[in-house]
């Protein structure tokens, strides 16, 4: 008879859970007492003018709630302006007039200043087009943006070239594309608005202002513009922020300024998104939609280089009576219990001591605790022996190699890129750092500036296994500050400031990094002269940090001395903040910013409070990584229960309970190995060698592979695949590997079926080794009736193991 049926009834009993998801009662709104609306008044100036304004409404418990598509909208002079059902002013032609806006019993009027509305209108490319091209993704990367264009139509990615557009538009294709003398047949509008086939089908209806634009535009002659003429300098989304309901609704206007001092409603061109689709989305239009989920979400709001965001806080209906009070360990729950009390949520209870051991052990050092240390953890009565064993475990070989593994990853040890020699010499560096508690500014700092002989200065590897100056600018940054310029290398990034000016400037200080073969080996050091340009100026471009002006000379010596420098100083605004928020999002299953290496204006972190906070206390701690690894483990954030209760069970960005999380590839085999006592031997490696102590991330493995290790392409983390598959839950049901090593004759389950004749005790031992913890009275019932029911014992316990290993609580981090 086949083993598995009786490994899926063991599975599924083992998964039984007490976690239930609480649903959420519906808040009825309290009725409005007073209309606002946002101008209280409204000028429209210039030709075919253009403004949208905010309706809200004051309830009677002092909330502020959106009524822009739920108000009435009627205008005085009909002739003199329009307006539309969302409350989009449209002035027709010069006067003075005013809108009348109702909901309910209430009402306000708005007057409406209508000016220059018949000045003919002068075009300008830059500000006028490009705008319609961004807003209906022609020129993004998936249409006529990417780098090969699409069928023979190719745009700058974002508009970053406007004169070669200007060019594609009007030069190539021998000029078909544009025809001034009947601008509705030019093949740029009938293609866009359906009149003959389009791969992108209809993107611009006719008789839309976008569509009269565009038409207009080519009647003129398709100008470019003049350079005097004015640029956008910055955008503003109205409102800022707000506090929203759940499934509550939100509109949003951008208007963008320009360098004259003009100011123009740009909502329809403007392109939003979400950092947090679970919480809030947001549509083209500009309207936010706040789902179930309780929590604060950013949306960013981007034209023409220049960004803004819009933050709502969206909490939980306010509870039936008053939260309990709970202890604080240290400053992390302060400010992490003033942001749950903000959205009406209770933190879950404290964890047990068999999930406190379980998770700060896989945490730290990426490995199982023994049978034998959980017996005694378990039993010992100490009241500190948490923020002990936290100790204990910093001081074990395997943090160094748990942490040199995530580390490696990071900075691409690669030995297909570096070679046996130079990789495992990479690597070691990295160890030794760890094993040392090597403070985190020098640890980057020997990244950075790493010179002289490789084999004293292993860390100028790096520049070995990324050899473009480019990309080790954006490594770099990427990796040490969280910031990802690598965009702005073609272009302005789409979601932030940076401009191919710093980008290039960041790049600027790995130009003269080459290497240099000498008779003690090879050397790295500033040997070369090669100058930065602007790709589409000529300008010259020094190095310089971000968020600074170009100088006007280089710097003198190896530059790369200057940006560490840089980097490291403690007033750098990205440094520790990058450093304590990887650490932060590794205990805590989600960073503050997230993702972790992205971090942007317009990706704002979850608690600001709380990552400064910690990011001062790194400073002040001289950078020291196990310091912030106890203060975290220390706090009662980190050491909250996975179990939710009423008001968190949809939580899952303001640390209100701990995240399972899914363990790492190395870590899992790891524990595999361990709880079923047969060690493996990788390929090329000595015998006795873990997983996490593989240095080589190409050795071959099935099993590694599956579970998503990477193999140290790119520096993004999202490059270790976390995501459950179908193929990993068969892989563990039904592999020959993990059956040999659960029948292995010289196994753990072999001697412990033999020392133990006791089921109970038998039992005990079973899931000290597999869950750390003692079983319960159920947990033991049905072990013991398994053992009972089955003639060969040694095979019911390979059963009864099989299944604990592909039970969550075995798979998964809690």
């Amino acid at each position: 008879m086949s083993r598995v049926p009786h490994l899926f009834l063991l599975v599924l009993l083992l998964n039984i859970s007490g976690f239930s998801a609480m649903g959420q009662d519906s808040q009825p709104s309290s009725a409005v007492k007073q209309l606002l609306v946002d101008p209280p008044t409204v000028k429209l100036s210039g030709p075919n003018p253009q403004f949208s304004i905010i309706v809200s409404g004051k309830t009677s418990t002092g909330q502020i709630v959106d009524l822009t598509h739920s108000a009435q909208y009627q205008v005085q002079h009909s002739e003199l302006v329009a307006v539309s059902s969302n409350g989009v002013l449209q002035g027709l032609l010069d006067g003075q007039s005013s809108v009348t806006v109702t909901y309910n019993n209430l009402t306000v009027n708005v007057p409406v200043v209508i000016q220059n509305s018949q000045t003919a209108r002068t075009f300008n490319f830059e500000n006028d087009i490009i705008p319609v091209f961004s807003k209906f993704g022609c020129n993004a990367a998936g249409c006529h943006g990417k780098a090969e264009g699409q069928n023979g139509f190719k745009l700058s990615v974002f508009g970053f070239d406007p004169k070669a557009d200007l060019s594609t538009l009007t030069s190539e294709g021998r000029g078909r594309r544009v025809f001034p003398a009947v601008p509705e047949e030019s093949l740029l509008l009938t293609k866009a608005s359906g009149g003959v086939p389009h791969g992108g089908g209809i993107r611009i209806h006719k008789g839309t202002d976008d569509y009269r634009t565009l038409r207009d535009w080519i009647a003129a002659g398709m100008p470019f513009g003049k350079e005097s003429d004015p640029k956008v300098v910055s955008i503003r989304v109205t409102p800022q922020s707000r506090q929203l309901r759940m499934n509550d609704k939100q509109q949003l206007r951008v208007v963008a300024t320009y360098s004259d001092g003009r100011q123009l409603d740009v909502t329809r061109h403007a392109k939003f998104q979400s950092n947090n689709d679970a919480l809030a989305g947001v549509n083209e239009f500009g309207l936010v939609n706040s789902l179930d989920q309780p929590g604060e979400v950013a949306i960013m709001a981007a034209y023409m280089g220049a960004v803004d965001i819009f933050r709502a806080l969206v909490p939980r209906p306010q509870p039936s009576g008053k939260q309990p009070e709970v202890p604080k360990y240290n400053f992390i729950d302060g400010l992490v219990d003033a942001k749950l009390n903000k959205l009406n949520i209770a933190p879950s209870q404290i964890c047990t001591d068999a999930d406190f051991l379980r998770r700060v052990s896989l945490d730290c050092i990426g490995t199982l605790p023994t049978a034998e240390e959980s017996r005694k953890f378990l039993t010992d009565a100490s009241p500190n022996k948490r923020a002990q064993l936290v100790k204990q475990l910093l001081q074990r070989p395997e943090y160094a190699d748990y942490w040199s593994m995530k580390w490696a990853d990071l900075l691409r040890v690669d030995r297909q890129a570096l070679g046996h020699k130079g990789a495992y010499s990479y690597y070691r560096w990295i160890r030794e750092s760890f094993a040392q508690n090597k403070p985190y500014d020098q640890f980057v700092r020997e990244a950075v500036s790493a010179e002289g002989l490789l084999r004293d200065a292993p860390a100028g590897h790096l520049y070995k296994v990324v050899k473009d100056p480019g990309s080790v600018a954006s490594t770099v940054s990427q990796v040490f500050l969280g910031i990802r310029i690598e965009c702005a290398q073609c272009h302005h990034h789409p979601f932030d400031r940076w401009s191919q000016t710093d980008y290039l400037g960041i790049r600027a200080y790995f130009t003269q990094v080459g290497f240099k073969t000498t008779n003690r080996g090879e050397m790295i050091a500033a040997l070369k002269t090669t100058a930065t340009k602007h790709p589409r100026t000529g300008a010259a471009v020094f190095a310089h940090p971000l968020a600074t002006e170009n100088p006007e000379t280089s710097p003198a010596g190896d530059r790369r001395q200057l940006l560490a420098a840089w980097m490291t100083a403690d007033e750098n605004p990205w440094f520790a903040k990058n450093l304590v928020n990887r650490v932060w999002a590794h205990f805590a299953g989600r960073g503050l910013v997230e993702p972790v290496d992205d971090v942007r204006s317009t990706n704002p972190p979850t608690n600001p409070e709380l990552l400064n906070a910690l990011a001062d206390h790194f400073i002040e701690s001289n950078y020291d990584i196990h310091q912030l690894i106890e203060t975290i483990a220390s706090s009662r954030t980190y050491q909250l229960s996975s179990q939710p209760n009423e008001t968190n069970a949809k939580d899952s960005s303001n640390y209100s309970r701990a995240l399972f999380k899914r363990i790492d590839a190395e870590v899992l085999f790891d524990a595999i190995c361990q709880t079923t006592g047969v060690s493996e031997k990788f390929e090329g490696m000595p015998a006795g060698y873990r997983a996490i102590q593989l240095w080589d991330s190409h050795v071959p493995h099935y099993f590694l592979k599956l579970f998503g290790r990477p193999v140290r392409s790119s520096v993004c983390e999202c490059e270790r695949s976390s995501q459950p598959s179908v193929s990993q839950v068969l892989h563990v049901l039904n592999s020959p590997n993990l059956q040999s090593k659960l029948s292995h004759e010289s196994g753990r389950l072999a001697r412990l079926t033999e020392q133990f004749k006791d089921d109970s005790r038998l039992i005990e031992e079973l899931y000290l080794t597999f869950f750390n913890r003692f079983p319960t009275t159920v947990e033991q019932t049905i072990a013991a009736n398994y053992l009972k029911a089955q003639e060969n014992r040694q095979l019911a316990t390979e059963d009864l193991t099989w299944a604990m290993m592909n039970s969550m609580e075995f798979m998964f981090n809690h």
